[in-house]
This record gives structure tokens, sequence and C-alpha cells, in this order.
């Protein structure tokens, strides 16, 4: 089974609610996000956006110029749903974050939780690094959070890379400044604990 068809599965057999990853309000990525100060019409883009609620709350705060990008099209047809008419203004992308094509130094911010570290190769992470050099513009805002190391070795049946906020800005590296990082100790819906690390980096201006 291949990847896309790993995670189609996954979103065909399973309620969005019903997965390991999921919150009803997600207050670190939006903590995080408003953060920044970005202006609410500056372009976001949410990165394995799936059926995360984190847009509808988004939509709800102002923030008006967003693209959801996800390898499942079940999962964005079930985001698209639970959002009705206020889904027509969002940019919705099928695809996979290492290959498909982005608008160059567009993003003024990248929002990843729990994609980035399913790339357990280093080819994977090597193009999922540099499509962020290419498409985040320069002063813009990079958030990635992935389990740290005192977090699950598998998800939904996959292997994974974990990581602290050094090891993770170290993959990363020129030209990301680090900015903060913070630990989260997630409850899964079955109540089980997933710790994570989340990390803040600006895109230098080097212009």
């Amino acid at each position: 089974m291949d990847i896309k068809t790993h995670w189609s599965t996954v979103y065909q057999t399973k309620a969005p609610n019903q997965v390991s990853w999921y919150q009803e309000y997600p207050a670190l990525s939006l903590q995080f996000i408003e953060q920044t100060g970005i202006d609410h019409d500056a372009p976001i883009i949410d990165v394995g956006a799936g059926a995360s609620t984190l847009v509808d709350h988004l939509v709800q705060i102002g923030y008006q110029n967003l693209s959801l990008l996800d390898l499942s099209g079940e999962a964005l047809q079930e985001a698209q749903a639970r959002l009705g008419t206020a889904a027509a203004a969002l940019n919705w992308i099928e695809g996979d974050v290492t290959q498909v094509e982005l608008p160059k130094h567009h993003y003024a911010l990248w929002h990843d939780r729990a994609v980035f570290h399913f790339l357990t190769d280093p080819i994977a992470r090597a193009r999922y690094v540099e499509q962020v050099r290419q498409t985040v513009r320069p002063g813009g805002h990079v958030i990635v959070a992935t389990f740290a190391p005192d977090g699950p070795e598998q998800c939904s049946g996959l292997k994974v890379a974990r990581y602290d906020a050094a090891s993770l800005h170290g993959v990363f590296g020129s030209p990301f400044e680090f900015v903060r990082s913070t630990n989260e100790s997630h409850q899964t819906p079955w109540g089980s604990e997933q710790r994570f690390v989340y990390c803040y980096c600006r895109v230098q201006d080097r212009r």
C-alpha cells in the first residue's frame, strides 16, 4: 500500500475525532500563529491540514488567506463539509508536501503539526526543508510540531522520527532562525498521552 492510499484508508475508516492526533481546540498552534503578529489577510499554509479543526478556529478569528494541504482528499473533504459555505473562500491542495508545486516566496506562515515526523527518509526530509525554503517569504514564520524524544515510535501504523527542539532546528539549519520552542502533552481521544515538541523559526531576510 502506498502512502497516499494509506492515509485515504485512514480517513475512510475513521471519523476525524477518532484519530490519535485529533484536537478539538488546537491551543498551542493558535497561540504560536497569533503571537507572530501577522496580518489576518497574510497567506498561511497548513501542511497536513487533513480534517483538523485548526482551520475552523483561524476562520473564526478572522484569518482570510488560508491554504490547506493534505495527501488525503478524503480528509480535506471532511473539513470542507464541516466548514460549509466558508470553505469556498479557502485554497484546498491535495498532494504530497515534498512534491507538490507551491508558489515561490509566497507564504507569510507555514504551519505543520504532525507531518514532518512521518518523513523518516533523509531524501524526503531534505525535499520538505527545500519546499519550506522556496515557498515561505523572507522574514516569514515557520511552526513545526513533531513527536518529542519521549513520544511514540509509531503512529497510525507508520514509523516516525522523534525530535527535541535542537535536533528539529538542526534539520532545517540556515536560513531558519530559531525563535522559541515548547513541549506539549497531548491526550488522544482514548486518553493516552503523546509528547510533542513545537519549534518556531523565522526565515532570515538575506536580501
